[in-house]
């Protein structure tokens, strides 16, 4: 699978005029776009490091309930997050098309692995909203805003709070043991 770099288009007609208008020294967020069950969720493009086929991860004792384990990434352990089990959501065979996004967080290298990664996007700032203050969506409470892309709703995952302090000292505590 080929990961394309796309500008999307414009929500609103009105918005077309402002769109030919977006040069380079505008206001452009640009994400890696993947998903997680029925969701699209947005990953800041500067915390993505790369996009891994899966492979084979070594389970941690104790860790928390949604880390994986752990991988050995040209010689660095990096652990490994399933956000099917972040999110709540049902777990899910993995397919061809499952990933480990290795991104950057907090100065530590982490994989989340997602069902399949759908493109690099840059859309305007002005289309990212703040996240709705009531719903229940899959990973509401990790949530930096929504992206609307015409029909289109992208969940900006905000990549600081998929581990909390607590968990973050657990994370540690489990890797440092193997």
């Amino acid at each position: 699978m080929i990961v394309e770099e796309k500008t999307a288009a414009p929500a609103t007609p009105g918005a077309a005029a402002a769109s030919r208008e977006i040069g380079a020294g505008d206001n452009l967020c640009q994400f890696v776009t993947c998903r997680v069950g029925h969701e699209e969720f947005a990953l800041d493009v500067l915390s993505v490091q790369e996009i891994n086929r899966m492979v084979e991860i070594t389970r941690v004792p104790k860790a928390p309930f949604f880390v994986e384990g752990v991988i050995n990434l040209r010689g660095r352990i990096i652990p490994v997050l399933d956000l099917r089990r972040r999110f709540g959501l049902p777990v899910a065979e993995r397919t061809n098309e499952s990933r480990i996004v290795v991104i950057l967080v907090r100065q530590r290298m982490v994989g989340l692995i997602v069902d399949e990664v759908v493109e690099v996007l840059r859309i305007p700032k002005s289309t990212v909203e703040p996240p709705p203050s009531v719903g229940s969506s899959a990973g509401a409470e990790f949530t930096q805003g929504v992206g609307r892309i015409g029909d289109r709703l992208l969940i900006v995952l905000d990549l600081n709070r998929l581990l909390l302090p607590g968990e973050q000292a657990a994370l540690d505590a489990a890797t440092r043991q193997r």
